[in-house]
């Protein structure tokens, strides 16, 4: 096999992984499998759901929206939350600031408000605002999250719903270790993204260096496993699979693209800046043959398509009827 006919075959079989060459047509699946939907912006759930063939009736509050590995935000199944949070249980950058004890004591002190019925930032500055410093306030209720992070991967708090900025209480507290849930994790991501390197399943899963160097000691032999430009791939065996298609969508911050710490097969990188902002904002894309040749979004109601270089007039045609018939169905 060349080492073109191995990338093709790496894209095939991350595309029907990621149902991008089939459907899922449970939202629930969809999430439990991929491990969470990035949600950075929220519709963006609903648009790699939809891209996937998947039924999103009632879809802002069937799933959970929290922080997830690499501080992003994901939309989750709700029995999920446990094992994933298990793999980022520590603390917060407030204790370093702040003190342990005294961001400690704010966060209980957050809880029993919320009992209470408080479930907003807004709210929380008002209480609180003759008790800590100016900088305390807007560090622990930073529009980034502050304490409502540190809750959150403890599985104590969520957002209200996937288009809430406020939050709930959940009894969702990992009840295994890091050490515990990570064999399963990685294998898990394996599944369905592979074939994927252990630098990918690091990336990911949000893993510091030290951390991923236990990647390396986990029992995978039963894993397929092979080699290309110098990297060992896993997947699991393989099942039929489909062609890769010649035009997809992909979401905001799909997964065929963030989730990989190398996307140079999927990201031309002279088009990778109107793909990737410096802001870190990953756009809509259209992908023809598995590799992204343009971006798509939803602009004042209207659908927009732009492709970076001149495709023909039948692709062009089916890549803005696809968003529109997107547009139609996120409200």
């Amino acid at each position: 096999m060349t080492q073109q006919d191995q990338t093709e075959m790496i894209l095939r079989r991350r595309m029907h992984g990621l149902y991008l060459s089939r459907p899922c047509r449970e939202l629930d699946t969809l999430s439990h499998e991929l491990m969470g939907l990035h949600s950075w912006f929220y519709r963006n759930v609903a648009f790699s759901a939809l891209i996937r063939g998947a039924d999103i009736a009632g879809w802002k509050t069937r799933l959970t929206k929290t922080w997830l590995y690499r501080g992003t935000l994901h939309g989750v199944v709700y029995e999920d939350l446990p094992t994933l949070l298990a793999l980022h249980p520590g603390g917060s950058y407030l204790s370093n600031m702040f003190g342990q004890a005294l961001v400690e004591s704010a966060a209980d002190e957050v809880i029993r408000y919320m009992e209470d019925g408080v479930n907003s930032r807004a709210e929380f500055r008002r209480i609180f605002a003759g008790q800590y410093s100016g900088e305390m306030i807007d560090a622990l209720f930073s529009p980034w999250g502050g304490i409502f992070v540190l809750l959150a991967r403890q599985g104590r708090v969520a957002f209200r719903d996937m288009t809430s900025r406020d939050f709930d209480l959940i009894s969702a507290e990992p009840t295994q270790t890091f050490e515990e849930v990570l064999p399963e994790l990685v294998r898990r991501f394996f599944a369905v993204y592979g074939p994927a390197t252990l630098a990918d399943a690091a990336w990911f899963l949000g893993l510091w260096k030290e951390e991923s160097s236990v990647l390396k000691k986990l029992p995978l032999d039963d894993l397929e496993q092979f080699e290309l430009n110098g990297s060992r791939y896993f997947c699991t065996p393989e099942t039929e699979t489909a062609d890769i298609p010649e035009l997809t969508l992909l979401s905001g911050f799909d997964p065929y693209i963030v989730s990989y710490s190398d996307r140079g097969a999927v990201v031309p990188a002279e088009h990778k800046a109107k793909l990737i902002l410096k802001s870190g904002i990953c756009n809509p894309s259209v992908a023809i043959n598995g590799r992204v040749a343009g971006i798509w979004n939803i602009v004042k109601n209207e659908p927009v398509v732009e492709f970076f270089e001149k495709q023909p007039k039948r692709i062009v045609s089916e890549a803005k009827a696809r968003v529109d018939a997107i547009r139609w169905r996120v409200k």
